[in-house]
């Protein structure tokens, strides 16, 4: 079973929310609910990140999710350039920790660059519920 499902979003911040609400709506479909919360906060974090260093004015953000047997893998792609940098953040500062964050709660993540932009996608196992598999 192979399933993926993407949707292309704004560059205006409820953007964020909307982002995080497609990938809970389409992974409790596909039942891939034992890690919704970490997901959130992870998608939610890409999509900053998006939104404040890479998708340009007038142009949009795709979010992709992959599911398999045992694996979840979430991309943000935008056209702007720069790459994310995971960096230790000032003790005072509110920002600048989204992708220590990425790191400590999942698998995997990376950064595929392309032409024009980039995608920053993350992977979690996880394993559909019984019902659902079938």
């Amino acid at each position: 079973m192979r399933l993926t499902r993407q949707q292309l979003f704004t560059r205006r911040k409820p953007s964020i929310r909307a982002s995080r609400q497609f990938v809970t709506r389409t992974l409790t479909e596909w039942g891939y609910d034992d890690c919704l919360d970490e997901i959130q906060l992870c998608v939610s974090e890409l999509a900053t990140n998006a939104l404040l260093h890479g998708v340009p004015p007038g142009r949009l953000f795709r979010v992709l999710i992959k599911a398999s047997e045992e694996r979840i893998r979430i991309e943000v792609r935008d056209s702007g350039p720069g790459h994310p940098v995971s960096q230790a953040p000032h003790p005072d500062s509110e920002h600048g920790c989204g992708l220590l964050l990425v790191t400590e709660l999942t698998d995997a993540w990376g950064e595929i660059e392309h032409t024009v932009g980039k995608t920053v996608w993350f992977t979690m196992k996880s394993t559909p519920t019984a019902e659902q598999a079938e």
